[in-house]
């Protein structure tokens, strides 16, 4: 079997008044991965209803490998409202399939052929997925580069869900917001964010944190060194997916043997660009994936 690069945890969708789109980082993640020629897959679990036909169908489009079965919850949904300044509002539902993704042979087989993986917070809110994705890890190789992407949404995370998910991973993404968060957690008051980067890199033994401040710009730390990059200024169609595109070609560069200061780069370039297109998925420009 390939060696796979596996995004790992939510398919839903994302339920806008305008209309309804596939998101869940995962599915996000993998795409971006598979534009760099290497091989990925979208692990998840999807409803026996309308919408979960739809999202194999949609990820067939785009040429996406998954590993999606079909349990009998409903399929996620994000519902989105905006209020009159359009500031926008989620309700994650509870309940759904990607609550309940079962542990499968084939599971088993991807996690020991895993070249590297990709997992959040928000997959682990349920006792039935947050099992199977600490399984899948358990089950990978040594050399299997995991990919913490902490993705705090609403109330559905728990100190403990961060402690493990980030004592299991090689690299923690997060971003200056859920650090924010993560501090008070904690209890690390009254540092700034470069020290509790450090902080945390040394207690759980990281090879990296990846920290993305928005417009403010981004750091890699790794022990004894930091590499920072500023946001480029773009026309903004939408952020959705962007730091899914940031993390899938970080990922991808690193495994082709990019130093981290140029993979950092080129992680900053895909995910302005990102911003400047619609939806999570666009094509991204050869100029982009072609690395040597």
């Amino acid at each position: 079997m390939k060696r796979l690069i596996v995004g790992l945890g939510e398919a839903l969708w994302d339920v806008l008044p305008e209309g309804r789109k596939l998101g869940g980082a995962p599915a996000n993640f993998a795409y971006h991965v598979s534009q760099f020629g290497l091989d990925s897959i979208a692990v998840s679990a999807v409803g026996n209803d309308d919408l979960g036909r739809e999202t194999l169908a949609e990820l067939d489009k785009k040429g996406l490998n998954y590993l999606m079965p079909t349990i009998e919850y409903p399929t996620g949904t994000v519902q989105v409202s905006l209020n009159d300044a359009g500031i926008p509002a989620y309700d994650i539902k509870e309940g759904v399939a990607w609550d309940n993704i079962p542990f499968l042979p084939e599971m088993e087989e991807i996690a020991k052929n895993a070249r590297a993986v990709c997992f959040g917070s928000l997959a682990q809110r349920n006792d039935v997925s947050r099992a199977t994705i600490h399984k899948f890890l358990e089950s990978t190789p040594d050399d299997c580069l995991k990919i913490f992407d902490i993705n705090l949404r609403q109330q559905f995370y728990t100190k403990e869900i961060i402690t493990e998910s980030i004592s299991r991973a090689d690299i923690l993404k997060i971003n200056d917001e859920e650090l924010v968060l993560i501090s008070r957690m904690f209890g690390y008051p009254g540092l700034d964010m470069e020290n509790i980067c450090w902080l945390i890199l040394g207690k759980y033994n990281l090879k990296m944190i990846v920290l993305t401040c928005g417009t403010n710009g981004s750091y890699v730390f790794t022990p004894g060194n930091v590499s920072f990059q500023e946001t480029p200024k773009v026309e903004v169609a939408d952020t959705v997916g962007a730091g899914d595109s940031f993390t899938g070609s970080f990922c991808a560069a690193l495994l082709k043997g990019m130093p981290i200061k140029e993979a950092h780069k080129l992680a900053v370039a895909v995910s302005a660009f990102v911003c400047t297109q619609n939806g999570a998925m666009p094509i991204l420009p050869k100029s982009f994936t072609e690395l040597s």
